[in-house]
């Protein structure tokens, strides 16, 4: 599908009641079980290696490995198997060592992406490292401009913002599906343990997309992170917020239900009672 079409097909669901889900794929094996499921929308990026691999998903933002490279590398395992949603890749736009639009033709073309979400990101960096980070060209402006090329590019963009300035920069840029990204998800062996309540989380979503909104009444926003981690979280937010249309997992979607999944099913076989002499 163009970019238009699946625009189209988010825009008629979500006037029919009927939430966007993009779901986080840090295996091959992720990407087919998501789309079994339905979801409308594959994001790759490294984290979800790092995640699937037992380690937290802030390995991500950590000097483990070329991000960029990882998710070249990860497209080969995810994209063949994918059928029918459209897999996109989450690009580190601060990289200095890629010419930007010439990368993303690149991932369009040659890996067939359909489009980008912007991850590694500052955005998730506070305090006088973030201001350092933008102080020497690393800053979440890259972002913002790999979106606007991305979507000249007519790739389907679907970024991360953390607050209202970020939101109506992204929905300036162009952004197609702004994700309202309220910090790294709770819960599970190795999710984080310390973030915003619920009720925080619910505000800061409304206020991302009323400010996106401001910009661009069209764009579409979406909620993710944070305490925003399981169905119940995802059920609560929707009914506290006006104008969401859907949620992204990562963590939620792949590492939390395999967590549960392995360890229940293993202590079932160790509930087996083996048959006496």
């Amino acid at each position: 599908m163009s970019k238009k079409e699946m625009m189209d097909r988010f825009r008629d669901q979500v006037s029919r009641g009927i939430p966007i889900i993009g779901a986080g794929a840090g295996t091959g094996i992720s990407a087919v079980c998501e789309e079994a499921g339905g979801a409308d929308i594959i994001i790759i990026y490294n984290s979800g290696r790092f995640r699937m691999a037992g380690r937290g998903s802030i390995s991500g933002l950590m000097p483990y490995g070329d991000a960029n490279a990882i998710v070249m590398e990860m497209a080969g395992e995810v994209i063949p198997v994918v059928k029918r949603a459209p897999v996109l890749a989450g690009v580190c736009a601060t990289d200095p060592f890629r010419q930007m639009p010439q990368f993303l033709q690149k991932l369009k073309t040659e890996y067939g992406f359909k489009g980008v979400q912007n991850f590694p990101t500052v955005g998730l960096y506070e305090g006088r490292l973030r201001q350092n980070m933008e102080e020497t060209g690393m800053g979440y402006y890259r972002e913002v401009e790999m979106i606007r090329t991305a979507s000249e590019m007519n790739l389907l963009t679907t970024p991360y913002v953390f607050n209202e300035e970020e939101a109506r920069a992204m929905a300036e840029a162009g952004a197609d599906i702004i994700v309202a990204h309220v910090g790294t998800t709770l819960k599970g062996y190795i999710g984080a343990k310390s973030t915003m309540s619920m009720d925080d989380a619910v505000d800061a979503v409304q206020a991302m997309c009323d400010a996106a909104k401001e910009v661009n009444p069209e764009v579409l926003v979406i909620c993710h992170g944070g305490p925003i981690a399981d169905l119940d979280d995802v059920k609560y937010v929707l009914e506290k917020t006006n104008g969401i249309a859907g949620f992204y997992g990562a963590s939620s979607m792949e590492r939390l239900p395999v967590e549960v999944a392995i360890t229940e099913n293993v202590k079932q076989f160790k509930a087996l009672t083996l048959r006496s002499s």
